[in-house]
Parts: C-alpha cells; structure tokens; sequence
C-alpha cells in the first residue's frame, strides 16, 4: 500500500483514502500513525539503505574557510510567531558581522522588531495572529482539503505567492535593489524551496524542532508508540501537507515561477539529504540523532540578547524584592479558550502551594483578577531572558523559544500544550526530568497544576536545571548556525571553468530518499 502513495496513476482522492488507513488527522492537531505492535523497522523498508543503523560524522566546523566567503544578499523567509522569528534575528545580525547583507521577510507584525534589531525588513503575506488562533480553535496545524480549512488555506497561499518578491523585489521603504544570492528559510515558509529552484540559488533550512526523518524519535506533530514507525511519521506528516497545499504549490510553480507542475505525491526536498538544514536546540538536551548525516547539524539554541536594553518598571522591581522567587505562568502569542477559567486555576493552585507568581496577559486575555492579589503579579510582554532570571520555575506552552530560555535561565520548567511540537518539547522537558509530564491546556485541571509545581519544587529537579543551564552556557547556537549555513553553500565557481546549467530533473534527487522509506526501488 505505502508504495500507491506515489503512482501517478492514482488519483489524489484514492491517495486520500491510502494515507487514511495508516494515519488519523487527531484533533490536537497531531497525526497519528498505526503502526501493528509485532511490526519490525525492517518490514517498512526503512532500513533498505541501513538507515537506523548508521550513524554519519559531520566535519568539524573548522576545517572549512567558511569565514572568508565573499558578500552575499540573504533572504531568511521565515513564517510564524514571534517566538519563531527572534532567533533569526540574532543569526541575521551574526550574519551581518561575517559582512553580509541580510533581508529577514516574515509578517508586518513583526516590522519594527526586524528593523529596530538593524536588519532589512520585507512583508510576507499571513497574519500570524489569525494562524495562532485558528489553530488553538481547530488544534491542528496540518492543512486538509480545500473545503475544509479556507481560512487556513487563504493564509497559507498569502504566504507562498509573497516568497518571490521576498527574494528579488526592491526594498518597500527605500526602494534599494536585492536580489537573494542565497536562502534560508524554516519549513513553515511552504513553497521556499521551490522558490529556490526557480532563482537557482543554494537553500538552508534552519528549524526549532526535528523535520529531518530518524529512527530515534517520531516527528513532533505525530503520535507513534510503536518505534518502528518513528522514521515513517515524517513521511506521512510530510504527506498530510502536501496533499493540503499541493494545488496551491502547483499554481506558484506554474504562474509564478514558470516551473512544472510537481505531479506526485511528495516534498520530499523538503527533508533531502541535498538541503542542508540546521537544528536550533541545545544537543544536551536532545543530541543528534546517529542516522542524520553531515549535512544536519544540531548547532544549540540561539539566543537574542534583549535584557541588557531592557528597564522593568519600578513596581514589578519592587514586587519581586518584597518576598521569595515567583513562579512564572504564561502562554506567549497563543489564544486562550477560557482565559478567566484557567486565570482561576493558576491563583488557586498558586495558593495550594504557597507560592508567589507572575501571570502574563499574552494574547489570551489571562490574568483578569477580580481583585488584586499580593501573591500574583500580572504583566504584559517583558523580555523572558530578564525575567526568567527572577523566576524560580517556569510553566508555558511549549514554544521553543520560551522553552530554550526557561532552560537558560536554570528553571525547571512544566509544559501545557496547545498544538503540534508543543507535545514534543514537553515530552522532552519531562523525559530529562527538568519538569512535570505535559498537560494539553483544554485537560489542565487544578490538582494537576498543583502536582506540577510541587515536582519543580524538588531539590534534585533543580540541580538538574542547574547543570543543563551551565551547558547552554557553553554553546553558541548562533555562531554554529551561521557556520553550518556557510559551511555547507556551493563551492564559488571557477570563471575558467563554468558550469552547464542544472539538469531539468531537479526533483529526482529529493524524491528517492521518500521512495526508499516506503520500499520502492530506485
């Protein structure tokens, strides 16, 4: 059956009915896969390459001249929230160091946090607020058939077709010239590698959670107890999305960059082993899996130094001095369904304990106390590199950003999902007993909060942030993302010797390792 999936012949709506059979769309947005208990790696042919049991050594960093590379225009394309931009903020300013120029395009929302930072700045389509809120509403983060998601779909389009101008139209403000000598995207920004193919222009992919098939771990959006369908998940994630948005891919090939139409089922490129990507995560939290090769790097978080401009105002000073370390409680950029029933848990489970907290509003509209309280501390947005520091321990909703800098900051740290990696992150937290185990928002209940912050009170959670926070400290996530995108670019061309121009089979290569993981020959 596996093997259907990528017949021509086949229309999409039999495809549909395939993927069906071995995988649930599940209302929090995940996918689950169903794998029989008594299955073996070897029975899915995911191995037919030795895949799960080979283990690749990339080259050091070192040993390449990466630093010396000639000034290139950069375009990051980057889809998401705020949380999903202000890494590539800080690898757009390193990358200005190596002498650069650097467009970071992502949403208009985020304008003046872009330029404020000193980087060009170009709008892509989507409200990133609009996507937020539709997939807290529908938990899914995944696109399905057209009748089914308009909204989504209309936001996803307004993202694809804006990928070009992000890449070769003049400047909005100044009207200067660019034209991408290079790209680096994160996966969200569908379409950025064929984009790519059409400018023929070298492409990096540069993530904050696993996208990159392995045998060590299912992909984050997936549900997979049985380990023998982990390096299967990604594939049929990756088909869920492609099947949501091929239409809309086949209209920018064909209108747009003057491609051919991608007929089958597969973005495949979008993990080939032929694009480099970069993982943004610390290694000591989640080390690189033994079956990624040389061109995946896990290179460790990266950080946006945002404390050392930043004043607190003297009330929020004030409060933190008059008693103990509060714990911190919020959600960042996400939509909170009942905003008032879980500010009540959050008090009341504060109380229980004898805690202080910090409560921030975020977009969800928590915090509406209907009286003040000396115990809890409600604040809007405040730079969390600062603020964790005050903090003793951290519950959040899973964003990579937030988890990455509650893990800095030393604290122990419980997750409360809401869609998609979330799950991940927090399973990840919890298996390195750094926090409680992970409880989706709509489940939290008031003694499974109370229970959460008792776990992070204990004193061997603690020492065990402690030292995680000190391997952070080791890392330069940003300087190892810059390296590993120059490392990994084209060699410069010899003008004694030019190149002939790109075979026209440019999907091929992408296409077989999808094929091999399903057991169909070469």
């Amino acid at each position: 059956m596996p093997s259907s999936m990528f017949d021509k012949k086949i229309s999409i709506k039999k495809k549909l009915k395939l993927l069906s059979r071995m995988a649930i769309l599940k209302d929090d947005g995940t996918v689950e896969v169903d794998i029989p208990t008594n299955t073996e790696a070897a029975s899915l042919d995911l191995s037919s390459n030795d895949y799960c049991n080979e283990a690749f050594s990339g080259e050091p960093m070192e040993s390449s001249d990466f630093q010396h590379r000639p000034p290139m225009q950069i375009v990051m394309l980057i889809v998401g929230t705020r949380g999903d931009v202000q890494p590539f903020i800080a690898i757009g300013k390193r990358l200005q160091i190596y002498g650069h120029r650097v467009r970071l395009a992502t949403h208009a929302n985020f304008k003046d946090f872009v330029v404020t930072a000193g980087l060009e700045f170009y709008p892509l389509g989507g409200d990133p607020k609009l996507l937020a809120g539709y997939m807290v509403k529908n938990k899914g983060f995944l696109p399905g058939t057209p009748s089914e998601i308009p909204i989504q779909r209309k936001e996803i389009r307004e993202i694809i077709f804006s990928l070009l101008p992000a890449c070769k139209d003049p400047d909005t403000d100044t009207g200067a010239p660019f034209n991408a000598d290079a790209i680096i995207a994160n996966p969200a920004a569908y379409g950025h590698v064929h984009v790519a193919e059409a400018l023929k222009v070298p492409i990096h992919i540069i993530f904050t959670m696993p996208w990159t098939p392995t045998c060590e771990f299912p992909h984050p959006f997936s549900r997979v107890k049985q380990p023998a369908g982990y390096r299967l998940s990604y594939q049929i994630v990756d088909s869920f999305v492609w099947l949501g948005i091929r239409d809309i891919i086949n209209d920018l090939r064909k209108r747009k960059l003057k491609l051919r139409p991608v007929t089958y089922l597969s973005s495949a490129h979008a993990y080939s082993n032929d694009i480099p990507h970069a993982y943004i995560w610390s290694p000591y939290l989640v080390p690189k899996p033994k079956d990624w090769g040389p061109k995946i790097d896990v290179v460790g978080f990266c950080f946006l130094d945002l404390a050392s401009n930043y004043k607190p105002p003297e009330p929020l000073l004030k409060w933190l001095e008059s008693g103990e370390k509060p714990i911190y409680i919020g959600f960042g950029s996400l939509p909170i369904p009942e905003p008032d029933k879980l500010t009540r848990i959050i008090v009341e489970a504060l109380e229980i304990t004898g805690q202080r907290g910090i409560i921030n509003k975020g977009w969800g509209g928590l915090g509406n106390l209907k009286e003040p309280k000396e115990s809890v501390y409600v604040i809007d947005n405040i730079p969390h590199d600062w603020l964790f520091l005050q903090c003793k321990a951290v519950v959040h909703h899973g964003g990579a950003g937030t988890t990455a800098a509650s893990l800095k900051a030393a604290c122990p740290t419980t997750i409360v999902p809401f869609f998609g990696d979330q799950f991940f992150w927090g399973n990840m937290v919890h298996a390195r007993g750094l926090g409680a185990p992970p409880v989706p928002v709509e489940q939290l209940q008031l003694h499974q909060l109370v229970d959460a912050i008792k776990f992070m009170m204990d004193p061997k959670v603690k020492e065990r942030a402690g030292e995680l926070a000190k391997a952070i400290e080791s890392e330069d996530g940003v300087d190892g993302a810059v390296k590993a995108f120059l490392k990994h670019l084209p060699q410069p061309r010899s003008p004694e010797k030019p190149q002939p121009a790109p075979p026209s089979t440019f999907m091929q290569p992408f296409l077989l390792p999808v094929k091999r993981c399903f057991g169909i020959a070469s």
